[in-house]
């Protein structure tokens, strides 16, 4: 029997005509599907593609165990991770070695810091692996403000807001551009940051880009209250231009 591959599938940033023909065939034809939650959780990749999965498909569902309950700099977070991804990659293994195909569920692209790199990592030169990209959340969210992001030699930096205050506000005040993601519970952080880079006034913040429920808003019109894993702060370039 040959062996399986498992498809690393970019869905886009939510909705799902965004996604692409290739994810769009894999999806509706394999019968083994995988993705990523937060326990308790339907997960939000799983959402994406429902009515599209065939009647006898398998899936697999990984569920963190542990997301915000102990800060990244304690040991145990690498360590229960680390576990985690092993046996999540050991049945993605076993399903191959068995003939089948997975495919692995992925929020927007699978290489833009989303979890399906951890597998791969661990997969690549043991079983066939193949990576589907994807339209990124990021993109979303620039487009729904209406604004092109970048002109002409406009600098763009992504910017995670679980850095410190005064290296966010160095690395904003050096770029042209700015995505932000993480926002969460940083948000105070962010709009000090953007502050002391002087680029406060012309922040937007996107929540839910391309999903139900999406909201656009200058970012001083804003509280700080917003969604944990679907916001993004986007600064737009005002580059060079005919």
């Amino acid at each position: 029997m040959r062996g399986g591959t498992v498809y690393g599938t970019g869905l886009g940033p939510g909705d799902p005509d965004l996604m692409s023909v290739r994810a769009d065939r894999l999806v509706r034809r394999t019968r083994h599907v995988a993705y990523f939650r937060k326990a308790g959780r339907a997960g939000r990749a799983r959402g994406i593609v429902n009515g599209m999965l065939r009647e006898d498909v398998v899936e697999f569902a990984m569920e963190y165990p542990v997301t915000t309950e102990i800060p990244l700099s304690d040991p145990r977070y690498n360590d229960i991770l680390s576990a985690f991804y092993g046996d999540c990659v050991a049945h993605l293994k076993a399903l191959v070695a068995a003939g089948e195909d997975v495919v692995v569920l992925c929020e927007g692209d699978p290489f833009f810091y989303g979890s399906f790199m951890h597998l791969y990592t661990r997969l690549r030169g043991e079983v066939p692996v193949q990576v589907v990209p994807a339209i990124t959340g990021m993109s979303a969210a620039w487009t729904a403000t209406g604004e092109p992001i970048t002109w002409g030699d406009d600098v763009l930096s992504v910017l995670m807001a679980t850095l410190p205050e005064d290296e966010l506000a160095a690395r904003m005040a050096e770029a042209d551009a700015l995505v932000v993601m993480k926002i969460g519970r940083n948000m105070p952080r962010v709009r000090a940051a953007l502050e002391k880079a002087g680029k406060l006034d012309r922040a937007w913040l996107v929540e839910c880009a391309s999903m139900d429920g999406q909201a656009v808003m200058k970012l001083t019109d804003a509280d700080d209250r917003v969604s944990p894993y679907f916001s993004i702060v986007i600064v737009h370039g005002q580059g060079r231009r005919p």
